[in-house]
């Protein structure tokens, strides 16, 4: 990770700024500030790399760990990152682990989640735009560091388009708060 700070440079051409609490730039197209950023032992370089360059975005990053490498289980840190979202303390959640599959699971078990496993910059359009997702999950270690921080950026500044999108999010919801929604024709 002794690379980090250059992929960093790379990425934003340079135009980084600190994590003094100033606006930054880049964040204009939507008015995220508070992300929770997760992973388990397979994500966590993955989420160390994600938590500088997001700060770097000016993001305001709630890291709910793991703190290294050692095996961990990662239900453990995707319910923290959900539930930081679903509670109001961050306005988007990341979690990262081996695939991002499990993560998605257990995020989308929490009220008020709208998790997506994204593995391209098509996937991470369409769970913005369409699909309003408010937690985006992650296999760090199939991608190199720079997809992931494209990822990362490209969706934490996406908007929900909105419109047509509307009442399938609402049915999307209401399956949550009545599990009978689809069940009983």
């Amino acid at each position: 990770m002794a690379d980090t700070a250059d992929v960093i440079r790379s990425i934003m051409g340079g135009a980084a700024q600190s994590s003094d609490g100033g606006e930054a730039e880049l964040n204009a197209r939507d008015n995220v500030r508070r992300v929770a950023l997760g992973s388990d032992h397979g994500g966590y370089e993955a989420k160390e790399t994600l938590k500088l360059y997001l700060r770097s975005l000016g993001y305001h990053v709630l890291d709910v760990g793991t703190t290294g490498t050692e095996s961990v289980d990662y239900p453990d840190f995707a319910v923290k990152v959900a539930r930081k979202v679903a509670g109001g303390e961050c306005e988007r959640g990341i979690m990262v682990d081996g695939a991002g599959i499990g993560s998605a699971m257990v995020c989308n078990k929490v009220r008020g989640i709208r998790a997506a496993l994204c593995y391209d910059m098509e996937t991470i359009r369409n769970s913005r735009e369409h699909n309003n997702a408010n937690v985006l999950t992650l296999g760090g270690p199939r991608h190199s560091t720079d997809e992931l921080c494209a990822m990362a950026k490209l969706w934490l500044e996406m908007r929900f388009a909105g419109g047509r999108h509307w009442p399938r999010i609402n049915k999307m919801m209401a399956v949550e708060r009545r599990d009978s929604f689809y069940g009983t024709e």
